[in-house]
């Protein structure tokens, strides 16, 4: 009974990592946009990892895992930039990566999904859902979605700049994930 067990565990390995997808970060982004003043500023992390698995029969059985390098934000401007990974921000001497963890995957019509997980930055961890639209293009397929998170939960702008009448409050997370691997809609 034992040796059965052992053989199903090894096929569920097996069919795990077949389900896996690449994701091309040449292709893909993360990106982030804050009101400044009643203006939206845009910026993006330029280092992060992801791991994506997603059977599009089987939605409930996937994972999506994000690690982003705190330090690689940007604004493309040379004092915002050198501002952002000072303690007041991102504190990143103490707090170099943010993560996104799933927690569930589910089905939301065709070739869309809702991913609920667990958001962590600047050690405040928060439960997020994640609306997220897929299309493909022959073998290409691209993840896309956005979600609006609260800088103030996760300590993102302390001291004076808590004031959210300088920068909003609410900070929108944009992304678009390419992948190879992912078995047709």
């Amino acid at each position: 009974m034992s040796r059965s067990l052992v053989i199903a565990a090894a096929f569920a390995a097996l069919a795990a990592s077949a389900s896996a997808q690449t994701v091309v970060p040449a292709q893909s982004e993360i990106a982030f946009v804050s009101k400044q003043m009643g203006v939206p500023v845009e910026g993006k992390f330029k280092k992060w990892a992801a791991q994506v698995a997603l059977d599009p029969k089987k939605p409930e059985a996937g994972q999506v895992q994000l690690t982003i390098d705190t330090a690689s934000a940007s604004f493309g401007a040379a004092e915002t930039d050198a501002e952002v990974p000072k303690a007041n921000w991102f504190n990143v001497a103490k707090f170099p990566q943010a993560s996104f963890q799933s927690t569930g995957i589910k089905a939301a019509g065709a070739g869309k999904y809702e991913v609920t997980g667990k958001l962590t930055i600047k050690g405040s961890v928060r439960d997020v859902i994640v609306p997220v639209a897929v299309t493909q293009a022959g073998a290409a397929s691209t993840a896309v979605g956005s979600f609006t998170i609260k800088r103030l939960d996760f300590k993102i702008g302390e001291g004076e700049w808590a004031d959210t009448s300088m920068v909003a409050n609410e900070v929108q997370v944009k992304f678009k994930l390419a992948l190879n691997g992912l078995a047709p809609l």
